[in-house]
């Protein structure tokens, strides 16, 4: 095979893996996961971490307009902002509980699915048809010497 050749089967390949419903899945999957982050980083940044320097603050910790980015300690001259940190945590421990619910429901709602599917009743074979009644076995004979 020539060098065009294995170019095209490897572009038609490429193709194939890219177009593919689950690589389109995947990538909207991926942006949706990018605005959801941008949400929870806002409801972290604006919603939580003020109600927690709230309560620093009521502590006797830093002044509580200061936010909670701005809490840090000196270690030998040097400020170490701890408050950026707790924020990521707060940032992690949100996603992984809101990623855990969604997951635990999907994955109950096809458990579900799957339940319904097995308890369906197959699709039932048409009842035979009941037996000739000895009136019609003598109608039958009758006809068939008939016939002949």
């Amino acid at each position: 095979m020539d060098i065009k050749g294995k170019a095209g089967s490897l572009l038609e390949e490429f193709k194939a893996f890219a177009f593919k419903g689950n690589i389109v899945d995947m990538a909207i999957g991926v942006i949706i996961g990018g605005a959801f982050g941008k949400i929870v980083t806002s409801f972290v940044n604006d919603i939580v971490m003020p109600c927690v320097t709230g309560l620093i603050a009521l502590g006797g910790g830093k002044d509580a307009g200061e936010g909670l980015k701005a809490l840090s300690f000196d270690l030998g001259g040097v400020a170490v902002p701890y408050g950026s940190f707790i924020g990521g945590i707060i940032d992690f421990l949100i996603v992984a509980i809101v990623v855990f619910i969604v997951m635990k429901k999907f994955l109950g709602f096809m458990q579900n699915m799957r339940k319904k599917e097995e308890e369906a009743p197959a699709p039932a074979e048409p009842p035979a048809p009941p037996e000739p009644s000895a009136e019609e076995k003598l109608l039958t004979e009758i006809r068939d010497l008939l016939k002949k």
